[in-house]
């Protein structure tokens, strides 16, 4: 099965074909068949999933998956949440591709961050997925499955691994940042790896797949 990932986050795409593994299915990103990124105007996780599957599976025709994900502290009251990946004003774009727009914004929004929770002692927060598959665009039945991953907020970062807010959270088990963490021990224990396990053994009994 051809399975369309509602995202043009190249690094996303690679976790996901290495969680799904071993499924009959192919993961093609949107952007390989010129899908532009669709709207996120909703509040929580599972609406603009569902919203980002459901606009990739109209423009393709094909079964789609989206993932919306992000990181909730608690003494934020959950933010940056839904908001994660821009969560700091845009950055400029002139004289950079895709990725190292990525980039700085990955950078501007971990620096807000940091600023925010500089005074705080309440450090706890978490990476959280949300995986929605779709047969089709109009699917009644819609696969849910969600990953949360329990982590401390660092005060300044760690490590160059990863992407995104990795440098600065802590792995309590682990004793190191995520940006740290060996790509094969993330795979494992992730907010996403936690998902997309979720999501694998729904499309193994709903969708009847491996």
């Amino acid at each position: 099965m051809r399975l369309v990932l509602a995202s043009n986050n190249a690094k996303k795409l690679l976790e996901l074909q290495t969680l799904f593994a071993g499924l009959p299915v192919q993961l093609v990103a949107q952007s390989e068949l010129r899908i532009t990124e669709a709207d996120e105007p909703h509040g929580t996780f599972v609406e603009n999933a569902l919203a980002k599957a459901r606009h990739a599976a109209a423009l393709a025709g094909a079964p789609a998956i989206a993932d919306d994900s992000g990181l909730c502290v608690d003494a934020l009251g959950g933010e940056p949440g839904v908001a994660s990946a821009h969560y700091a004003p845009a950055v400029p774009e002139e004289g950079a591709d895709r990725e190292q727009r990525r980039a700085r914004q990955d950078a501007a929004n971990t620096a807000l961050l940091l600023q925010r929770m500089r005074d705080v002692p309440d450090r706890r927060a978490r990476f959280v997925s949300t995986l929605v598959a779709l047969r089709h665009a109009h699917d009644p039945e819609p696969l849910i499955a969600l990953g949360r991953w329990e982590l401390a907020l660092l005060r300044e970062p760690r490590g160059s691994g990863g992407f995104g807010y990795d440098p600065v959270v802590e792995v309590p088990t682990h004793g190191c940042s995520v940006a740290q963490l060996e790509t094969s021990v993330k795979n494992q224990i992730s907010h996403r790896a936690l998902a997309a396990r979720a999501m694998r053994s729904l499309m193994q009994e709903v969708w009847r797949l491996g």
